[in-house]
């Protein structure tokens, strides 16, 4: 069971539904693993990106991590059994000789060529990624409907509340009950005329969550709590420096809503941190590590036994990134939901084609793996990757 051939790619992304707005040169890295399982004439291949929100990442997987993987013996990355490969034993490959801490962006370097693993893996098996990785954890959360909301929202450089209240239309018409939008950009008198736009649309503030983006200092996060408090919305998410825990805990203390957090941490040590001195409160606020972003799933796994270690349901966590690993990874682990980006980060955001959105719930397709071949502008992109039509 061996690595054949690594190919990566970073390419453009937008943040928009018209990739000529300005999105301040925004990219992702594609990667396609090689396996030497062949079927129906022709290698399995498993396909991985880096996700959303972080820059590229093919200095790191090119000159440090996918040459682990190529240099690996059939011992090193087979299931005992020997029929496929083994996704966690893959990782110790990679993260060989790296040392604690540094996490910076290396963890998404390792976490985009964890899912191409991931995928290769399940494809191998013949089933779809939340079948086969609920199936390895073992511990019956896997499930067939999983909630979603509809991630977006972002500033329009002109007529923003008008397209603002057009895009979340969309979302609606589309099937979708729970809406994100940002805020944190601009003047808090305009991020309230933006909430009271969309909270128009909606049945109750429950429905609305909103995302500040880390932009907020320790004394306009106070301000801006106080502020939203009274819409009591679904979660007011990363509303400081990731990595200031006492601001957190400051907000948690005072803002009687949910808060959302950890998009921006990337690993066991950070998550641990946000819990022991973020001031979170189990029960109400919620948890959005990017499994992608935390050095893939053998990390995400190991954040998910800290959590419930530390009194945490796995109904807090909903993992960041609008896309098909996202959807699968919530499914298997029995996760409270999934985010959607049907309109940003195209080809990569949303799910398979021609997939319904009921009252805010989707079922995963029974495609092989994470299914990129199920969304044919995706699969068009990882194709040319591979020199095919």
């Amino acid at each position: 069971m061996r690595v054949t051939d690594i190919r990566e790619r970073t390419v453009p992304i937008s943040r928009y539904a018209d990739p000529g707005m300005p999105s301040g040169n925004l990219n992702t890295t594609v990667v396609a693993i090689v396996t030497d399982v062949r079927r129906d004439g022709a290698p399995i291949v498993g396909f991985g990106f880096s996700s959303f929100g972080r820059f590229g990442q093919s200095g790191l997987i090119r000159e440090r991590f996918a040459p682990r993987l190529m240099a690996a013996g059939d011992d090193d990355l087979a299931t005992q059994s020997g029929d496929n490969i083994h996704p966690l034993r893959a990782w110790d490959c990679m993260m060989q000789d790296e040392k604690p801490g540094g996490h910076g962006e290396r963890c998404v370097a390792v976490g985009t060529l964890d899912m191409a693993l991931w995928d290769a893996a399940a494809k191998i098996a013949g089933r779809p990624l939340y079948r086969f990785l609920g199936d390895l954890v073992g511990d019956g959360s896997a499930r067939r409907s999983v909630p979603v909301y509809a991630g977006g929202g972002y500033y329009f450089s002109s007529d923003d509340i008008d397209r603002l209240t057009d895009e979340v239309r969309q979302f609606l018409d589309h099937g979708y009950t729970r809406v994100k939008i940002k805020i944190g950009g601009r003047s808090l008198a305009d991020d309230l005329e933006r909430i009271e736009a969309v909270l128009s649309l909606l049945p109750g503030g429950d429905h609305l969550a909103v995302d500040a983006m880390n932009c907020y200092t320790p004394e306009s996060a106070i301000q801006a709590a106080k502020a939203l408090a009274p819409y009591s919305l679904r979660w007011l998410e990363d509303i400081c420096d990731p990595l200031d825990f006492e601001t957190h805990a400051r907000i948690a203390s005072a803002y009687d809503p949910p808060l959302a957090a950890g998009e921006a941490l990337f690993s066991l040590a950070d998550a641990r941190n946000l819990i022991r001195y973020g001031g979170l409160r189990p029960g109400r606020d919620f948890l959005l590590f990017d499994p992608v972003h935390c050095y893939g799933l053998p990390e995400y796994l190991r954040i998910l036994a800290m959590l419930e270690g530390h009194g945490w349901s796995r109904a807090a966590c909903q993992p960041h990134g609008g896309h098909l690993f996202s959807l699968h990874v919530a499914a298997a682990l029995g996760l409270a939901g999934s985010e959607s980006n049907p309109h940003n980060f195209q080809p990569f955001g949303g799910f398979a084609d021609g997939t319904v959105v009921e009252d805010g719930t989707v079922h995963p397709r029974q495609a092989p793996g994470i299914g990129v071949e199920t969304r044919s502008s995706l699969y068009k992109l990882f194709r040319s990757l591979l020199g095919s039509n």
